[in-house]
């Protein structure tokens, strides 16, 4: 069985290389929307594949990290990418271009570490992460499953490299949720606390 969560977040951001030039050569934004799909062939005690009131605290705070901040490729030019954390409390480093196939990429293997590090307290067996879909407008979105977020071919993201602002990281109910994340130590979910 497959289940599905809907986020949104609202993000600006430069593809550099792209093919068009508004994309590669100006800031721009969209209105995200990010399906978050699990998949199990058991039930859990309360009969769910995954519980959607779990993924209220770190999976949401994770995906609204992205939020009303700027996404920055740490392959930019040095001098862009110091104005735009200058001149924005909220922002997210990360070592691709944050193009939606990219988006949906780094969310897969965000999300897919969080549930590898979250303790199941209530019966649920053989959860994982389907896909992730990301829509970047009303008419086009990227898919991510894992051949593709761990894909050697598509280039390797290393998690580690991922950083976010101080504001980005104040705004999480758990400060240190992200190392938490990093070092795989299995800890209770914060929507069962």
């Amino acid at each position: 069985m497959i289940i599905r969560k809907l986020f949104k977040f609202e993000n600006a951001h430069i593809v550099r290389g792209c093919s068009t030039q508004r994309c590669r050569a100006s800031i721009h934004g969209h209105s995200y929307k990010v399906e978050v799909l699990f998949e199990s062939q058991y039930l859990d005690h309360g009969q769910m594949v995954y519980d959607f009131g779990l993924m209220k605290q770190g999976m949401k705070e994770l995906i609204d990290s992205f939020d009303h901040a700027i996404a920055i490729w740490d392959g930019d030019d040095g001098e862009y990418i110091e104005a735009m954390k200058a001149h924005s409390n909220r922002w997210v480093m990360l070592p691709v271009s944050p193009s939606c196939e990219q988006f949906s990429r780094v969310i897969f293997l965000m999300i897919d570490q969080l549930l590898r590090s979250t303790q199941m307290i209530n019966g649920e067996r053989g959860v994982k992460l389907n896909s992730i879909i990301v829509h970047e407008t009303e008419t086009g979105y990227a898919q991510a499953f894992s051949e593709d977020a761990y894909s050697d071919l598509m280039g390797n993201i290393p998690l580690a490299s991922i950083g976010f602002s101080d504001e980005v990281r104040q705004g999480w109910s758990d400060p240190g949720l992200w190392e938490k994340v990093l070092s795989g130590e299995k800890f209770l979910n914060p929507a069962t606390v």
